[in-house]
């Protein structure tokens, strides 16, 4: 079966990216304007808006593709903290301390640092092909 999807790996990677990223500005957006709307029970302070500025800026830059390995390091790390503060107190499983989608950022974000952007990304636009090869990755020559 993998043979039959290997070839749109690249374009399910970048979907993932793409819809990951607007996943996590949203909240980011949530926070600092309100909108789609503003969580229940929601107070600023300062930890929150620290919180609120990294998830719109690197859940803009992931969702773009610009600098998106170091973007989704920095958000999967924020993530991490965010379970073990907010949620591992209340319950060791995810789903008994309401983290799941913390989890699932987190990993989801150390998965677009390993990887890198890829295709639609910005930084896409501007690599260059490895040395020695010809556009396309075959051997020049």
């Amino acid at each position: 079966m993998r043979n039959v999807f290997a070839p749109l790996e690249p374009f399910a990677f970048a979907l993932f990216r793409i819809v990951f990223g607007l996943l996590f500005l949203q909240f980011g957006t949530q926070k600092l304007l309100g909108w789609p709307n503003t969580p229940a029970g929601y107070t600023p302070r300062a930890i929150l808006t620290v919180a609120a500025c990294i998830e719109l800026t690197c859940g803009f830059l992931i969702m773009i593709g610009l600098v998106a390995d170091f973007a989704a390091f920095l958000a999967s790390g924020e993530m991490a903290f965010a379970y073990f503060l907010g949620h591992f107190p209340v319950g060791f499983w995810p789903v008994v301390s309401k983290g799941v989608p913390a989890v699932l950022f987190c990993f989801a974000f150390l998965l677009i640092a390993a990887h890198g952007a890829g295709i639609w990304s910005v930084d896409g636009l501007w690599r260059k092909p490895p040395t020695g090869r010809a556009v396309g990755g075959k051997p020049s020559g």
